[in-house]
């Protein structure tokens, strides 16, 4: 049930329009080919299926840090990060010198010989895990981790039953098309086998939550009925053991994926309690627990390094990708010496994952995050973001939610706060593109694309945060 309360907005008046930070770097003068010239060229040799974000494309030239460059040199704050791939900062200098040095040394080194970066890499890479999971296997993309995760599953398990979350993204290769749960992302051809979903449980906009119920400084706009235990989280794990019972027979469950906040849904948050629930459930029934923190790993959330240690929880399998590699192809599996050695069984063989290259990138990112405190600033400028994301929810008609941990913001808009039903397409569009026109670049997200997704650099400043409230809050006036 909604709170009891009467909607009255006004918004706060700034003494000038929105001014982007000041920045000292200045971006190299472009001289490649036009803009006219690249629309042909995609036209005619590029995947038709690639779409551009705004109605006129957004040309990149160079980045740095939290900025990002058009042909013309215009500066844009980039709070999306590459689609929350960029973690440390577009061409952070730490990492282009250390894969200058790398490329000058040793390219590429198959697996079959040893090279010291991948033993280095691995060794840091694993201390930062629970101490189980030790056995690292590269790879190169999300979607290429969640899909070897899902083998693993299979074969250690000997069972072939894997559920996951409705409103779900865990990638787009054939087989984890089945285990996503988006129409957008799925195509009209016969799925994969083996795949269930259970009810996602949104406290904003599911059957059960309320304004107690998220692991957020924000929380829901609902009542609550929670005193000790969350009553939301109670309820959905009811459906999730109910789903178990109807939905597996023999040979059962081989493993449960979840992202530790979905990301590509739209930033949603469980009910705290909730997926420590399901990961007792999962493994009574005999299953593997894995986490996909392909967006929420590596310090973004503020609170932890990797988005399933805020849910109580050591996962049997952890899959990763995207800040891994801060936008260099990279990714990652990590799991058990017990569940590793059912693979032995075959030759798994990766001629990219693990590469000199990659693995200079990755040690690189690690350094980083620790030397710059990262981690740290995703907690203290997140959610001084958040809170003004709060103040800006009780002023504007249209901003129905915010939520979220760190620097993994959703801000869901909605046409009418009672309904929740979302903002239609052409306004969110036209805030979108305004948004852009003041050098401020968001992301969307959510089944109805409604959802403003914040998931910038880990290095961006409270200045930052500041002017991309003071554009929302113009931008959002203009709708």
């Amino acid at each position: 049930m909604l709170l009891k309360r009467n909607f009255k907005f006004s918004y706060r008046k700034f003494s000038s329009e929105p001014q982007l930070p000041t920045c000292q770097f200045v971006s190299r003068k472009y001289q490649g080919p036009s803009l006219e010239k690249m629309k042909i060229v995609r036209k005619s040799n590029l995947n038709p299926v690639l779409t551009t974000y705004y109605s006129q494309p957004l040309a990149i030239h160079q980045g740095y840090k939290q900025w990002l460059f058009d042909l013309e040199g215009k500066r844009y704050l980039d709070m999306f990060g590459g689609i929350c791939t960029v973690s440390v900062g577009h061409s952070h200098p730490k990492i282009s010198e250390a894969v200058n040095e790398q490329i000058r040394t040793l390219t590429h080194c198959s697996n079959v010989y040893f090279h010291p970066n991948i033993h280095e890499y691995a060794e840091k890479l694993a201390a930062k895990l629970p101490k189980q999971l030790k056995v690292i296997y590269f790879v190169n993309s999300g979607s290429e981790a969640n899909d070897l995760a899902i083998l693993m599953a299979r074969t250690f398990t000997g069972k072939h039953e894997i559920f996951s979350l409705k409103n779900c993204y865990h990638g787009m290769t054939y087989q984890t098309m089945a285990l996503t749960c988006n129409t957008h992302y799925k195509y009209p051809v016969l799925p994969n086998p083996g795949f269930s979903k259970t009810m996602n449980p949104d406290v904003y906009k599911g059957i059960w939550g309320g304004n107690r119920c998220r692991d957020s400084p924000v929380q829901s706009d609902r009542n609550c009925s929670c005193l000790e235990h969350c009553e939301a989280a109670k309820q959905y794990l009811k459906q999730f053991q109910e789903d178990i019972k109807q939905e597996f027979f023999t040979p059962g469950l081989a493993g449960f994926f979840a992202e530790s906040i979905q990301g590509v849904g739209g930033a949603v948050q469980y009910p705290k309690g909730y997926l420590k629930g399901v990961y007792d459930a999962v493994k009574s029934a005999g299953g593997l627990f894995i986490s996909d923190e392909v967006q929420t790993g590596f310090g973004r959330t503020g609170d932890s390094f990797w988005g399933f240690e805020g849910h109580n929880i050591e996962p049997d399998i952890v899959t990763m990708a995207k800040g891994i590699g801060n936008g260099f192809p990279l990714a990652a599996v990590a799991t058990t010496q017990e569940i590793a050695r059912s693979l032995t069984r075959a030759t798994h063989f990766n001629t990219f994952g693990g590469n000199p290259i990659s693995c200079t990138v990755g040690l690189t990112v690690l350094n980083i995050i620790e030397e710059e405190r990262l981690q740290e600033n995703s907690k203290q400028i997140g959610t001084h973001l958040l809170m003004e994301l709060a103040k800006l929810r009780e002023l504007s008609p249209f901003v129905g939610d915010v939520r979220g941990k760190g620097l993994m913001i959703g801000v869901e808009l909605v046409s009418d706060k009672e309904s929740k039903q979302p903002l239609e397409p052409e306004k969110f569009m036209k805030l979108w593109e305004k948004c852009l026109g003041y050098g401020l670049i968001l992301g969307k997200g959510g089944l109805h694309g409604n959802v403003l997704r914040i998931k910038p650099p880990m290095c961006i400043t409270k200045e930052d945060a500041d002017f991309t409230i003071q554009v929302l809050h113009e931008t959002l006036q203009s709708i």
